[in-house]
């Protein structure tokens, strides 16, 4: 695990650190947890972009495909 220093307001440091305490966690827990989501919503946003791409790209225009079509290899 790697170590980030991050700057923030002294008063919001301490009301932070005494909700985590109240929860039985820690402020750094709580900040991993958030770094993780921020990670994956950036991943999804990814992966949303490249499928509409492939969509725009090898699109059916609307064709429906029979089963048999589908199962063609």
């Amino acid at each position: 695990m790697r170590n980030i220093t991050l700057s923030a307001d002294a008063d919001a440091i301490d009301v932070a650190r005494q909700r985590a305490a109240s929860e039985n966690t820690t402020l750094n827990a709580e900040f991993r947890k958030w770094l993780h989501r921020y990670a994956r919503h950036h991943q999804a946003a990814h992966a949303v972009r490249s499928l509409r791409e492939l969509r725009a790209k090898y699109g059916t225009g609307g064709r429906k495909f029979t089963r048999d079509e589908m199962n063609e290899r």
